[in-house]
């Protein structure tokens, strides 16, 4: 994400990215970061959270306007609405792969080769 960014801004727009892992997004290069302390895969909110999903969006274009210039850090002040350990749980129903894989341990090796069976 941030090697993309800095390239939209070499073409003259500004950006930034949103990370769960500010550090190591700016030691991609990229030119504005906004951090936020969510759950991996759900930086934006819960699926369907409309609300919680806008506050982020603004508040993180709110952190762009406040950075004119490339190199800008910041971080969001929101606070992940669940117990950490519902932010740790797993989906209700496995994944098809994560199914497949308790079933058939021995496949996981072609599957790092890219060979899926």
């Amino acid at each position: 994400m941030g090697l993309v960014a800095r390239e939209i801004e070499a073409a003259g727009f500004s950006t930034v990215c949103l990370a769960n892992i500010p550090d190591l997004t700016v030691s991609v290069g990229s030119p504005r970061v906004v951090g936020i302390e969510y759950p991996f895969g759900r930086v934006l909110g819960n699926p369907g959270d409309a609300s919680g999903q806008l506050a982020v969006v603004r508040a993180m274009l709110e952190a762009l306007e406040a950075m004119p210039d490339p190199g800008g850090v910041e971080h969001l002040e929101l606070r992940w609405p669940e117990s950490a350990a519902k932010a740790r749980s797993h989906p209700p129903v496995p994944s098809p792969i994560a199914s497949h894989l308790k079933r058939h341990p021995w496949h996981l090796p072609r599957m790092f080769t890219r060979d899926i069976p």
